[in-house]
This record gives structure tokens, sequence and C-alpha cells, in this order.
């Protein structure tokens, strides 16, 4: 499997505040974003995958949706989220 819960673990600690902060805006960005990247090279592959394709887009603006409220409470701590992960508008 390509997330367990080890390499979950390991970005809500490198991301949140600890290992246990699952709820952070940040944790969960990074989440999305490493399911974003999986599933983008999946469909690379498997071109015709549309149940993929759809799950993929659900999960792109699930993560816009929580860069939005991220950019409303608190601009610090969305431009370094976006800086640490790579993200670009």
């Amino acid at each position: 499997m390509y997330l367990d819960s080890a390499k979950k673990a390991e970005l809500f600690e490198k991301y949140g505040k600890s290992a246990t902060n699952t709820g952070s805006a940040e944790s969960q960005i990074a989440l999305f974003t490493f399911r974003i990247s999986h599933l983008t090279s999946h469909l690379q592959k498997n071109r015709k995958d549309f149940s993929t394709e759809r799950a993929l887009k659900m999960l792109v603006g699930k993560r816009r949706r929580m860069l939005d409220y991220l950019i409303k409470t608190d601009i610090e701590r969305y431009r370094a989220i976006i800086k640490e992960l790579g993200i670009r508008r």
C-alpha cells in the first residue's frame, strides 16, 4: 500500500505540530498533496481510469478549499505551507 500509518505519521510529524495533530490545516494539506501526487502518477499510466480521475479532481478541490481557508485565517501559515510543499496557485 502506498500510504501506511507510518508514512501518515511521518507527514503529520513533519508538517503538523506533532505526530498526533492530524487535524491541523497544514497536515491535511500535506496529506492531500501526497495523495494527489500518487493519483497523478497512476493516471499517467492508466489514462482511461475515469473513477480515479474523478477522485483526483475531488481531492484537488478539497485541498484548494483548505488552502482558501488558510488564506483567510492566517496568511503567514499559508505562505509557509505553499513554499514547503512546492504548491503554486
